[in-house]
């Protein structure tokens, strides 16, 4: 994207944040891809920040190795199992999938087959750890990113279907409120501050 380097483990540190993890964990997200991308080693790292640390980190690395060559169904709960067994802290795996959620958010400065293959990749591998692990909020946002990449023309047509939904569910809420307010003043309810009648579109 032309963005600092220090971007991307910000954007994973900050959904590591919002995960609500420890701090070992923010600190092998902002350190994630030093080892793979720099000249930094994993004795700097456990020099600097300690074993876990750098344990975690090497944890990371090797997940990202991982070459996946098939996308069938055995073959992806094989790769699943793989991660997950290599990951001797589950905490490895977290920041793995908050790597591959920051990821899929800027995947649009991807060539289109880099975009096709990693969104791929992420419905049949990742999207399902995050289930089984019980991430509901990132596997959501994983598939939802992947359907935009891997059937484009569907996730537009949807979308739109969305807009006009969205419009006519605002426009009924503001005619239900009208209805409510006028039925309470009958009621001698009365309509003040402290009794509103609002609605939300779900």
């Amino acid at each position: 994207s032309g963005e600092p380097y220090i971007t991307h483990p910000l954007g994973v540190a900050h959904i590591i944040a919002d995960m609500e993890l420890d701090v070992a964990s923010l600190l092998t997200a902002l350190l994630h891809d030093t080892v793979e991308d720099t000249n930094v080693t994993l004795g700097d790292i456990e020099e600097i920040f300690g074993g876990e640390i750098s344990q975690c980190v090497d944890g990371v690395t090797k997940i990202a190795k991982i070459e996946f060559t098939s996308y069938e169904e055995q073959q992806s709960e094989n790769y699943r199992k793989l991660i997950l067994a290599m990951s001797k802290d589950i905490r490895v795996v977290l920041v793995k999938l908050a790597d591959r959620l920051h990821n899929m958010r800027t995947l649009q400065y991807m060539p289109k087959e880099k975009q096709q293959r990693i969104a791929r990749e992420t419905m049949e591998i990742y999207a399902p750890l995050a289930h089984r692990l019980g991430i509901y909020k990132v596997k959501t946002e994983l598939e939802d990113l992947c359907f935009r990449y891997l059937k484009p023309k569907k996730c537009e047509a949807l979308e739109q279907q969305i807009k006009v939904a969205e419009v006519e569910l605002k426009q009924y809420n503001e005619e239900v409120v009208v209805i409510l307010e006028k039925l309470m003043k009958e009621a001698g309810l009365g309509i003040d501050s402290s009794l509103l009648v609002k609605g939300r579109t779900k």
